[in-house]
Parts: structure tokens; C-alpha cells; sequence
């Protein structure tokens, strides 16, 4: 975004992804940007909290390759993402003798890398693989649009993918990606994550990317840095309570400060209350859409043991059967991320509500039970101690024809940014990932500056 002719005054309502993008972008344009953060550490619900003594996230998160607004931000506030960042090959790898598969892609470039995946994966059988063939051919004659959206589980039925690959393959990667079941999910949302990673041109889109820093550090504090250094503010501990319209087109806020524009980037919850409290018309059908968002929880579950355990990887996915108590699908070995975590296990679980329904410690107790049994190593079972940490509203539940709102509000000077809202062009839809935040931000600031904030999508 090229620097502006005329310097406004912009506040930024929550420090979260979404809002550091937009503050970083509005500052980059020469505008002066205030960011409100009602917390004290910087993120939102990917930021860095402190439990047992530690630093951990409020959840363990895995980007891709095809995140390139995160990436460029990254850079742009002063960080190497090469050090702040673990890098693998797209790959979906169970613990052996799990009745997994070994699925990983080498570095050749696209497609072939996938094809040879595919050649060399263990655990699917001559059907599995070519079901998997036909449905990456059909989604790229299809150009990996889905103009009638159905449900991920629907679209699978459709195209006769195997129930081994439903299992090891399609069911997780929508859970981790969409964080809704298959049989509740998009497809259409789901179809645009895999285009941008597994059907890109440029084989380190398909990269998986895993945070070596704590995810307030990877952005939001650095991001506070560069709005700082161009001489802007961020207010930490300060939760705005009102907006106010000004009979000039300007902002009030609270009964303050006043701002030429503000971009609202805190949840769809929070930002519905704001709106709601302006009381114009004019923002009736974006309240209604982040009303009807119904929330999914995410669950990460931290155990520490001594810090000689160390897993072969550095994550497996995990088998999820809610019949046997395992809810784990995904463990990362922080101490392959982070020297001074040697011996801390991370289990992610994804659309958590019912997990999270069984209480702390049962939960984690069966947790450790389940990776003791799966990766073999009775040890496991006995952590030194554990922390669950749950995001109950997580994301929205990314359901098929789900009608969000767009970055306009409906009323000048005002934006939305989330990984709620909905680009213009529908087929660049993302579900509820920090590029999706990013992504917002950054289009709510280019609308702040070229003076769109009153169209409504």
C-alpha cells in the first residue's frame, strides 16, 4: 500500500492478528494509528501465555507455505521468519504400528513433489491412491472452485474417496484446517485451502510451517515496534466500551479520543456489541451475519516430562477415537522448536467441545494414556505435569453457504477486520486461520485508504 497524499488519524480496536496487520498497514501508508488492546500481551487468540513457570501458546499452531501475507508482514516488521520458524515438507505421518500412513513430500517441484508422495507413501493401499489421484485431477479441472457448496464429508462421498483416506487424510486435514467436522464443513471453504497449498504452482506453498518463537513474539509485538517507530501508539490494558459517529464523519471513542477512522479487529462477539451500541441502521446485516456465528472450541494440551524425551519427529498426527479416549490428533515436540522447552509435548485437538466436556484432568490424563500406548513408550503416561489450555469461541464454525460480512461495516470511516469476514471475490474465502486475520487486516487498511469503508459485500 503506497504511502497516502493525506495523513488521517486512524484507531485500530484490538491487537490481535487482524489488528496488527491493519495498524502495520495504515502506518506503512503514513497514516497516525492508535491500536486498543483490552490485554497485556499482544495476539489475541494466538498469543503467548505463561503457565508452570513457562512460556507457551494459547494454542500450538501449524501455517503453510501459502500464508504469504503473515510471511510478508513478518518481514516487513524487522523478522527473519528462517529463524523464528521450523519449515517441513507438506507431509501427514502417524507413529509406526498405529495403523497410520507415512505420507510426506519430497522437494521437487509442484506437482510433482505430490505425485512422488503419493508413489512412496506406506499405509494406503493401490485404491486409496488412486482415489487420491482422481480427486486432485478433478479439482484442477475444476479449477478448485465449488460454486454449490455442500458439506466436506458430502463432496468426498461425491468424488469416492476411500474411508482409509477419509480417516488418515481427508478427516484431519479439515478438522486442522476448518477446525469443524467434515460432515458440519464447507466444502467449498476447505477446496480453497487446498488450492493455495496442495494444488499451488510453487511447491513451498505446500510447506508446513511451525512458529519456533511464541506467537506473540512472530507478529503482534513486532508489529507494535513498527507502528511505534512511525509514530503511532498501542494502549495495552485499554478495552474500548463505545463508538461514537461524529455529525463530521469522524470517530469518537468512548468519550475521548477522536479518530478520522476506526477498524474494528477485536472478535465477531465483541465487534457485534460495538456496532450494536452505535445503533444505525446502516450496520444491521454485519451485526445479524457475526450473530449467527456459532463457536468452535480448539483444545491444546501441554504435558512435560524430562527433558531427555525427545519423539523421532518433530509432530505426528494422531488417530482420533473418542471411543478409546483418544483425542489427540496432532503432537508436536516443542523441544525440536525450542532448546529451553527440551521435553515439552504439545497435543493439539480441533473442534474440542466434547474433549473439553471431560474436565482438566481427566482429559489430560487421557492424553498421556494415548500417546503412551501409540508411540510405544509406557513413560509417557506420567508427565511431570500438564496444562489444557481451551479457547471455547476459537473460531466460528465454518459451515457451508455461511454468509459473513465484509471489511465495510456499512457506515463511513468504519471497517471490520477478523478471520471472520469474507473477501469480495468469495473464492479467495479463507476459514478462521491467522492468514485469514492477516488477510483481513490488510483489506480493511487498503479500504481505509482509498475511502471504500461504506460499501457493504
Amino acid at each position: 500500500m503506497a504511502e497516502s497524499s493525506v495523513k488521517q488519524r486512524y484507531a485500530v480496536i484490538g491487537a490481535g492478528w487482524a489488528g496488527c496487520a491493519a495498524a502495520m498497514e495504515l502506518a506503512r501508508a503514513g497514516h497516525t494509528v492508535t491500536v486498543y488492546e483490552a490485554a497485556r500481551i499482544l495476539g489475541g487468540r494466538a498469543r503467548r501465555v505463561e503457565r508452570e513457570k513457562t512460556v507457551l501458546d494459547n494454542g500450538q499452531h501449524i501455517l503453510l507455505g501459502a500464508y504469504t501475507e503473515t510471511l510478508r508482514l513478518i518481514k516487513l516488521a524487522g523478522q527473519d521468519p528462517a529463524e523464528l520458524i521450523l519449515t517441513q515438507p507438506l507431509q501427514m505421518r502417524y507413529p509406526p504400528g498405529t495403523k497410520g500412513m507415512d505420507f510426506i513430500a519430497p522437494r521437487l517441484p509442484a506437482p510433482l513433489h505430490l505425485a512422488w508422495a503419493l508413489l512412496r507413501a506406506k499405509g494406503l493401499l493401490r485404491a486409496d491412491k488412486l482415489s487420491l489421484m482422481r480427486f486432485s485431477t478433478a479439482m484442477r479441472w475444476m479449477g478448485w472452485q465449488l460454486y454449490n457448496d455442500c458439506t466436506v464429508s458430502e463432496l468426498l462421498q461425491r468424488f469416492d474417496q476411500t474411508d482409509t483416506l477419509n480417516r488418515l487424510m481427508w478427516h484431519p486435514l479439515c478438522l486442522a484446517a476448518l477446525n469443524t467436522p467434515p460432515e458440519r464443513a464447507s466444502a467449498r471453504v476447505f477446496i480453497n485451502v487446498l488450492r493455495d497449498s496442495l494444488g499451488a504452482s510453487r511447491r513451498r506453498a505446500s510447506d508446513m510451517l511451525i512458529p519456533k518463537a511464541d506467537l506473540s513474539a512472530l507478529l503482534p509485538d513486532a508489529a507494535a515496534r513498527y507502528v511505534e517507530q512511525h509514530g503511532g501508539a498501542v494502549r495495552t490494558g485499554t478495552k474500548v466500551a463505545a463508538l461514537h459517529a461524529l455529525p463530521d464523519g469522524r470517530w469518537q471513542l468512548d468519550e475521548t479520543d477522536t479518530y478520522d477512522g476506526v477498524i474494528v479487529a477485536t472478535s465477531s462477539v465483541q465487534a457485534a456489541g460495538l456496532l450494536q451500541a452505535v445503533q444505525d441502521a446502516r450496520l444491521a446485516d454485519a451485526i445479524d451475519r457475526m450473530q449467527a456465528f456459532t463457536p468452535e472450541a480448539i483444545s491444546t494440551c501441554y504435558l512435560q516430562y524430562d527433558a531427555s524425551v525427545r519423539l523421532d519427529l518433530p509432530f505426528y498426527a494422531l488417530v482420533d477415537a473418542p471411543e478409546r479416549q483418544h483425542w489427540g490428533q496432532f503432537v508436536f515436540d516443542r523441544g525440536q522448536l525450542d532448546a529451553n522447552q527440551a521435553g515439552l509435548l504439545a497435543v493439539v485437538i480441533s473442534a474440542s467441545g466434547p474433549a473439553a466436556e471431560q474436565g482438566h484432568g481427566p482429559l489430560a490424563q487421557a492424553i498421556a494414556a494415548q500417546l503412551a500406548q501409540v508411540l510405544q513408550r509406557p513413560e509417557l503416561a506420567q508427565p511431570a505435569w500438564t496444562q489444557l489450555i481451551t479457547e471455547k469461541r476459537a473460531t466460528f464454525a465454518c459451515t457451508p453457504e455461511l454468509r459473513r460480512p465484509g471489511n465495510a461495516s456499512g457506515m463511513p470511516g468504519l471497517l471490520l477486520a477478523g478471520d471472520y469476514t469474507a473477501n469480495d471475490d468469495r473464492t479467495q474465502d479463507y476459514p478462521a486461520t491467522i492468514e485469514a486475520a492477516v488477510r483481513s487486516g490488510v483489506a480493511a487498511a487498503r479500504m481505509a485508504n482509498t475511502g471504500k469503508a461504506a460499501k457493504q459485500t
